[in-house]
């Protein structure tokens, strides 16, 4: 069952992208040959509203196929990422970090510093 909607899937993906290649530019001027300039493989408004539809079928069937493999995936099982964290598992415990020493006390091991010279 998976490899058949998988195959219909693949399929409809192809075509989707082939329709959407074959619609006319509304003249964005991306192209460098002209942008949406001159006719296209299709042309007039019954081609337009044809290959329109045709983009919406297609890409309804793409959602359709993709909300089946995703549920085929899940194995039928409705938890979510959310539901898995580790609310039951403990918390380990922060490593704690020595102090610093203020900075006006000399820290230990050091000799403290003498007072500078009087001119």
């Amino acid at each position: 069952m998976t490899a058949f909607i998988l195959i219909i899937h693949l399929m409809l993906c192809v075509a989707l992208v082939a329709s959407v290649l074959l619609q006319r530019s509304e003249g964005g001027a991306l192209g460098i040959g002209g942008g949406g300039g001159g006719g296209g493989l299709m042309s007039g408004r019954g081609a337009a509203n044809f290959m329109t539809r045709t983009t919406a079928f297609l890409a309804v069937g793409f959602f359709i196929t993709s909300i089946a493999l995703s549920l085929i995936a899940s194995g039928g099982s409705t938890s979510s990422v959310v539901d898995e964290t580790a609310v039951d598992q403990p918390l380990a415990p922060l490593p704690t970090l020595p102090l610093a020493p203020a900075p006006d006390s000399p820290a230990e091991g050091t000799a403290p510093t003498p007072p500078a010279p009087e001119r």
